[in-house]
């Protein structure tokens, strides 16, 4: 794969998932950008609904990436895992006085990109390498001075002085 080309991307979305977007937000973010296996196990250890509803996102969004490209579920990540407001059911309940309450069923469009990690060639390494020992190299900031007991009297004599009395 040569600098110019992007990864190869795939995607998968559940929709109408009967669940508050904002909900299900707060469990895509954890897992944006991370690793297959590292997405599945904190997936796993997420006590929210939304977690369930992910892992299904996420296992299709793999499936299809194994099926239709060929690419190992090890070589990739998810570059984008976001979640979009769908329709709103509105129901009403009765209240008080003759008023109404009304109660939002809300829904919610969730969608996984999978990219491919980019393979990293062999002639980049030995720079990388060369780049972090320069950056070894490099001489360290001495540490800041402590202040001394001369110098707090310095800043107790720029005090305004007290005026005289002029009436002695």
């Amino acid at each position: 794969m040569s600098a110019t080309e992007t990864p190869r991307e795939v995607r998968a979305e559940a929709k109408y998932v009967r669940m508050s977007p904002r909900k299900a937000r707060l469990v895509a973010e954890h897992i944006r950008g991370r690793s297959i296996p590292e997405a599945r196990a904190v997936l796993a250890f997420t006590s929210r609904e939304a977690a369930g509803a992910l892992e299904k996102v996420l296992q299709s969004a793999v499936s299809n990436a194994e099926a239709n490209h060929g690419i190992a579920e090890d070589r990739l990540y998810i570059s984008h895992a976001y979640v979009d407001g769908g329709p709103v059911m509105k129901r009403w309940r009765a209240r008080a006085r003759g008023r109404v309450a009304r109660i939002r069923k809300r829904t919610c469009h969730i969608t996984v990109r999978l990219a491919e990690k980019p393979e990293v060639p062999a002639t980049v390494e030995p720079v990388q390498a060369a780049a972090s020992e320069t950056a070894a190299e490099k001489p360290k900031r001495a540490p800041a001075r402590k202040k001394t007991a001369t110098a707090s009297k310095k800043t107790a004599s720029k005090r305004p002085a007290k005026k005289k009395e002029a009436g002695s």
